[in-house]
């Protein structure tokens, strides 16, 4: 085995046997890191399993479902240090810099805050930048915008020591010359931005809406290019609650730097005192992953009906066979009432039912949560998800990969270490 023959230590002698020789400076140079000399650290954590300070972080979702009051819900809780809505502790306070193309500061974006309960000295919104238009000779009032503005984004970070940035929505603040659809001119505009965030330690939340295509898999649903989902260290899914129209599911979409987390969900309710909605956070997690939510969003009203139908026959199949049966058996009796397998697979976790391997050579059982056990429960798997978040990063997960199933190779939740894969 040949030793590699470059050696950094000789670079500066080489970089003066090349001025020497050509009078000139070399043009470039290579810049190696070796990964013994450098500090080990660990993610700094806003809000542990959510939000990470120095990262960027994506939300997508259809307009209607309140992401922009949701996260003023949670820079309210940036600015005062409150809980965070799982009821993990919530931060020393800070500030936090707000760029809203779409509300207005004063009926919309305040009142919103002010039901939040938030410290609105902390909060500053960038709402343009003056420049000086040399050929009409005046001056003149634009947008910020990506990636020409980030110097301006920083200094409102560091003049209100802000721990949050809120970009709602991303495509109207991406500079004229910058093709959102373009991979490479988004990489171009959120480098820097990300850059930003690392130096300074605060968190990026860009907003986005959804696109109407895109299937079932949520890294394709937002707008633009994949390259925005994929500078995110952490990306989320807003959609409506497919039992419960009413109540809206946040679902991770990506995660870079942690194990899965937990879904959440919470309602919009009225504050009469504001003239605003505000956010009521569910308590505890829910029971849906981000493609769960996006298949559902296709599912006919017919083919809801077939899934209540079929959740409704499994429940009363497993209470008369002692709350458990082998998926083959299930498949057979479920055909022979008129379900397919599929109706039966969707139909699962509306029952509160779990497929678990019945041994090394055995196949699969299908069988009811230990909360869903006792006939006549008919909470569904949503209240079998519904116990108490931990109150920090999990220390129980599976062994081997910590963000995957050992049985099915899926992602697992953050904190209980329950698989949302096939096994769910």
């Amino acid at each position: 085995m040949t030793d590699n023959p470059y050696n950094p230590d000789t670079e500066p002698d080489l970089y003066a046997a090349y001025a020497s020789a050509t009078g000139e400076q070399p043009k470039s140079r290579v810049k190696l890191v070796r990964l013994s000399d450098v500090k080990r650290e660990h993610i700094d954590w806003l809000w542990p399993g959510y939000i990470a300070r120095g990262k960027l972080h994506v939300i997508d979702g259809d307009p209607g479902l309140g992401k922009s009051t949701a996260t003023a819900d949670l820079a309210a809780r940036i600015t005062a240090g409150k809980p965070w809505p799982d009821g993990q502790p919530g931060c020393t306070p800070a500030g936090v810099v707000l760029l809203s193309a779409e509300d207005g500061l004063g009926d919309t974006i305040r009142p919103r805050l002010e039901a939040a309960g938030a410290d609105l000295d902390r909060v500053v919104a960038l709402t343009g930048i003056t420049s000086w238009d040399e050929e009409a000779g005046e001056l003149y009032e634009r947008m910020p915008a990506l990636p020409g503005d980030i110097g301006r984004i920083r200094a409102a970070v560091e003049q209100v020591g802000a721990a949050l940035v809120i970009i709602d929505p991303l495509m109207a603040y991406l500079g004229g010359d910058v093709n959102s659809h373009r991979d490479q001119d988004v990489r171009r505009a959120l480098a820097p931005l990300a850059k930003m965030a690392e130096e300074t330690g605060a968190a990026i939340k860009l907003i986005r809406h959804n696109t109407k295509g895109g299937g079932n898999n949520a890294l394709y649903r937002g707008g633009g290019s994949i390259g925005i989902i994929g500078a995110a260290r952490l990306g989320f899914t807003f959609a409506r609650d497919p039992e419960d129209e009413h109540r809206v599911i946040v679902a991770c979409t990506k995660a870079n730097i942690t194990a899965i987390p937990q879904s959440l969900a919470y309602r919009l309710v009225d504050s009469p005192d504001h003239g605003c909605a505000r956010v009521e956070w569910h308590d505890g997690p829910v029971g849906y992953t981000a493609t769960d939510l996006l298949a559902a969003s296709h599912e006919s009203a017919d083919d809801r009906a077939d899934r209540n139908d079929a959740a409704a026959w499994l429940r009363g199949y497993l209470l008369d066979n002692g709350g458990e049966a082998d998926a083959l058996t299930v498949y057979k009796a479920g055909e022979k009432a008129g379900f397919t397998r599929d109706t039966l697979k969707r139909a699962k976790k509306r029952a509160g039912v779990k497929a678990e391997k019945g041994g090394f050579d055995a196949g699969w059982m299908w069988r009811f949560d230990d909360e869903e056990r006792t006939e006549g429960s008919t909470k569904g798997a949503k209240s079998a998800q519904s116990s108490t978040l931990l109150p920090s990063l999990p220390s129980v997960l599976p062994s081997g990969d910590p963000t995957r199933c050992d049985r099915c190779g899926g992602p697992v939740w953050l904190g209980s270490g329950k698989c949302q894969g096939d096994c769910s």
